[in-house]
């Protein structure tokens, strides 16, 4: 069976489906749906695409680059953008470009928190490594009650005969 008129495009498909199905002809019909594809999202109409909000449209209408982060963590991090390297070697203006179009982090700090970095700035090295698990903690071993009184027994003697 051949169809009369061609076909175009994927638009006419649905109307000519409509007359074949209102017609009773089932030939077109099956002809029509074998020139589907298989799967139905290969198709234009079909594609999903999540809502965007104002922002996302504005930023992909005019291609603004991703925001800029306001804190970035060192330890977590892999990918810290920095820009230092860029002013050093090609100076002031390739800088500004460069922050235009990968910004860097306004703080760029570990995984504390403001407050405990300032605290640890005051302590000693070995509090400072125990606190960000460089340093192993110092192992207390408790002894068990019967063998405190043990030891406190045999220090009777040599306590009371001084």
């Amino acid at each position: 069976m051949q169809i009369d008129v061609p076909l175009i495009n994927e638009a006419q498909i649905g109307s000519r489906l409509n007359a074949a199905i209102e017609h009773n002809r089932r030939g077109e019909f099956a002809l029509l749906l074998s020139l589907l594809s298989a799967d139905a999202r290969d198709m234009a109409q079909f594609q999903w695409q999540k809502e965007l909000d104002n922002a996302e449209k504005l930023q992909r209408q005019f291609e603004l680059p991703p925001k800029q982060a306001l804190v970035a963590d060192l330890s977590t991090d892999n990918k810290v953008i920095d820009n230092s390297a860029v002013f050093a070697e090609q100076g002031a203006r390739a800088f500004q470009l460069q922050q235009a179009l990968r910004p860097e982090a306004l703080v760029i700090r570990g995984a504390e928190p403001i407050a405990m970095a300032e605290a640890l700035s005051n302590c000693d090295l070995t509090t400072r490594l125990r606190q960000r698990g460089q340093l192993p903690s110092p192992k207390v071993e408790v002894m068990h009650f019967a063998d405190q009184l043990a030891i406190q027994r045999n220090l009777v003697p040599l306590l009371v005969s001084a």
